[in-house]
């Protein structure tokens, strides 16, 4: 080689060393935030499912293209978009129909609703549904619905708003007279019952024309005048009235008067407030007075809701047993009710419940968390309560909100855990671009720097590296959900070799990692990314487990059963399977929640130090590649997680000829004009030498509008166009349509650092076309070119 092409190679050679060094610097200083990422995003893995609600994602063009296993629940398998199924079941017109349309207006104009609205069942019932919408940020066109069955919720408020009506209903159906005056003596009010007494009927406006003076009689002997405004004190005593047919009976009067300001007129007005006795039913009286104070304690007592009489101070003065049970662990006798709260909602409680007590209103409901071991969150719905226009107390029913206010803080966090896995998806496609060009690089240097050249072993070293690099990034893939999933059938002993230095890495130097591989180990068909990440999930958990450090240990064996193995709900059944266990030393795990930890956001770490999510995510994995997973666990011992992964059918020399014969020699090179769009430049600069080195004539574009250029000239001489699908302006799907308006037979590969799927939604449905994931080497590249044009 002559030395100025040789000190050039020295100088390419130099330059891309000191490139991957300083990106395996940045690399490694986002270590950190990579493995916790990886961890988080995976965890979102069943997220949607977890929280409870009932969730559809709708296209612009109203399409359903995500509902979750709530809203399968919730409506049966319909797969109509939420707005149109609930429309359907409501009548039009309706004040129902009428809330669902301007909800629909709202969230279509980019806005966000939510609303209860009530559905007619076919029986005649009622039920009640929470229904929200939003548009998605970031989606233009794609809106968010949610729905919620909350019937029972409504039942429980309209149950403590009967709880009001009721007292009024009592007071009009008392078995004793109630009554109220003006100045006059005419009847502002009258219960049902002294109106019997008196015999009076109301007229069509439902007043009384008669006035007090009218039923009372002075001439009945040993009987007093009576007055009512004689003096403005509470005054008692006996009278006379007048009945039905001019029956005299004597009663016993009650009343207060009060000055009531009256806006229309000049001065002030004086009222009563009476309770009229009759003395010949005072048995009855106090036989009816015992069956409502029963009716009323029994209502007390047996209210689903929580109900507090609280004095003038706030201290509880009477709680039912809803509310003895719903507090465990504290004691709430004599006790102020803002004490019961967790001391960072107390001001909050109070003032909410002082502005109750001075205003006489409740105002909107709030909700707060109580001590005690439950710690329950509860809605607090007060009024005052009052003795002759003053207030003594509250009167403070208390809804469970626990569950509520649970599923909405599994809401906050997997949005989000959303927002991290866009994050490191839109990262892991950047690295994607730079590791192409660093290992396609190094695949032409290779052609002229055989193995026995001094730089030969250098050139391979930073290739290495970047394929670590690549394999890293993979995994971040993996968490955002953006990689390509490709199950293929493979030997686990390689999946743990290449796993086992980042594992030793994740796990730390205080943990002593141990690894024995099976003999003649059989093999698996799954993913390998997935399996990598349950490896992971487990061996992170097993870390947690030992804070003082331990031995985990990773074995692998093949095992056949021949009864079925059944844990819970699982049941494995008999048949050949390899076997994975990973066991550690740690804590181990309480036997009370060993049944509970595959549960999605349940978790035994601290408040903030785990999401719940990674033992579901394992669980999930391996459920959908057809294999099992069990756990035991001894407290103080450790941990022991068993997977079993069917063995492939298939054979296992054939299996692996078909899946690894790429590594097979075969001519690439070939003919043919290559059309190649590709805005990163190193990548377009790569690939294009690569396929000019293979025979093939290439045509370079930066952008979709500079391939249009080159189409429009050249178009009946190009044989493939190689393109990447996300780029400004044009992508490469929108260019595509393009050219098959004028060509529909070109043949096309698209390149990307996503994942297929994610191109496969942007393309049309009968739209043939082949896909080839960033980075990928020179020798990928130029088979994947030959594939498609033979």
């Amino acid at each position: 080689m002559p030395r100025r092409e040789g000190l050039a190679a020295d100088w390419i050679t130099v330059m891309l060393i000191i490139l991957v060094i300083g990106l395996l610097g940045v690399l490694m200083g986002l270590g950190l935030l990579w493995r916790n990422a990886l961890a988080s995003r995976n965890l979102l893995l069943g997220s949607l499912n977890a929280t409870g609600r009932a969730r559809q994602v709708i296209d612009p063009s109203g399409k359903v293209i995500l509902a979750n296993d709530a809203f399968d629940r919730l409506f049966e398998g319909v797969k109509t978009p939420l707005p149109q199924l609930l429309l359907a079941r409501v009548s039009a017109g309706s004040d129902a129909a009428e809330i669902l349309r301007q909800l629909i207006i709202a969230v279509a104009e980019g806005g966000r609703g939510r609303t209860e609205i009530e559905i007619p069942q076919g029986d005649g019932a009622i039920d009640w549904f929470d229904v929200s919408g939003r548009s998605i940020a970031g989606f233009p066109g794609y809106v968010l619905w949610g729905a919620e069955r909350v019937t029972a919720q409504r039942q429980i408020e309209d149950f403590i708003r009967s709880d009001h009506e009721k007292f009024a209903d009592l007071i009009e159906h008392a078995p004793i007279g109630f009554y109220s005056v003006d100045e006059t003596g005419r009847f502002l009010f009258i219960n049902s019952t002294l109106a019997g007494w008196l015999g009076l009927e109301p007229d069509n406006e439902g007043s009384y024309r008669e006035h007090l003076q009218d039923l009372v009689v002075d001439s009945l002997p040993g009987v007093p005048a009576y007055s009512p405004f004689r003096d403005s004190q509470a005054r008692s005593g006996e009278v006379a009235l007048r009945g039905p047919n001019g029956r005299l009976f004597q009663a016993f009067i009650r009343h207060d008067v009060a000055t009531v300001q009256v806006p229309d007129a000049s001065g002030a007005k004086l009222r009563t407030r009476s309770v009229v006795h009759d003395l010949s039913r005072e048995r009855e009286l106090e036989s009816a007075l015992q069956v409502s104070e029963q009716y009323f304690q029994r209502f007390f007592e047996e209210a689903p809701a929580s109900i507090l009489l609280l004095d003038e101070k706030g201290r509880v003065e009477q709680a039912n047993p809803a509310f003895q049970h719903l507090l465990i662990g504290a004691d709430w006798a004599q006790a102020r009710f803002v004490d019961l709260v967790q001391p960072e909602e107390r001001p909050a409680a109070e003032a909410h419940l002082a502005q109750v007590m001075a205003e006489g209103r409740a105002g909107a409901p709030l909700t707060v968390r109580l001590i005690g071991d439950k710690q329950r969150s509860v809605t607090i719905y007060a009024s005052r309560r009052e003795d002759r226009g003053r207030a003594i107390g509250l009167i403070v029913h208390l809804i469970d909100a626990t569950e509520q206010k649970r599923l909405e803080a599994q809401f906050a966090q997997s949005q989000k855990m959303q927002a991290v896995g866009l994050l490191a998806g839109g990262i892991a496609h950047d690295f994607n671009n730079l590791l192409t060009a660093m290992i396609g690089f190094c695949d032409l240097l290779l052609l002229r720097h055989k193995a026995g050249d001094q730089s030969f072993a250098d050139i391979m070293q930073i290739k290495q590296n970047a394929n670590r690099a690549a394999n890293l990034v993979r995994q971040l893939l993996a968490f955002s959900r953006q990689q390509t999933l490709q199950p293929r059938v493979l030997d686990v002993t390689d999946v743990l070799a290449e796993l086992s230095h980042l594992l030793r890495r994740l796990i730390g130097e205080n943990i002593e990692l141990m690894m024995e591989h099976g003999r003649d180990l059989k093999f698996v068909r799954v993913d390998a990314g997935q399996l990598e990440q349950v490896i992971i999930n487990l061996a992170v958990n097993a870390r947690d487990a030992m804070i003082e450090g331990g031995r985990l240990l990773i074995r692998t064996r093949n095992v056949t059963t021949t009864e079925p193995i059944s844990r819970g709900v699982e049941v494995m059944p008999p048949g050949p399977y390899v076997l994975i266990e990973i066991a550690d030393t740690g804590s181990g795990i309480p036997a009370d929640i060993l049944d509970r930890i595959f549960e999605p956001f349940f978790s035994t770490k601290a408040v903030g130090s785990g999401t719940g999510l990674g033992l579901s995510t394992v669980y999930g994995i391996v459920r959908q590649t057809g294999g099992f997973v069990f756990v035991d666990s001894t407290m103080g011992k450790g941990t022991n997680f068993r997977i079993y992964l069917p063995q492939h059918a298939a054979t296992s020399d054939a299996t692996a000829r078909a899946d690894h014969a790429e590594d097979q020699p075969r001519d690439l090179t070939g003919i043919g004009t290559v059309l190649l769009v590709e805005d990163e430049d190193a990548v377009r600069l790569f690939s294009a030498r690569a396929l000019r080195n293979k025979g093939y004539k290439v045509l370079e574009a930066r952008s979709g509008e500079a391939a249009l250029e080159l189409i429009n000239e050249q178009l009946a001489d190009i044989d493939l166009i190689i393109s990447d699908v996300v780029m400004p302006r044009m992508d490469g799907p929108t260019l595509i349509k393009e050219v098959r308006q004028r060509r529909a037979d070109i043949k096309v590969i698209f390149i990307s650092g996503y994942a297929e799927d994610d191109f496969r939604r942007k393309i049309d449905a009968g739209e043939e076309a082949h896909f080839l994931m960033k980075p990928f080497t020179l020798k990928q590249l130029a088979t994947k070119v030959k594939e498609v044009l033979d």
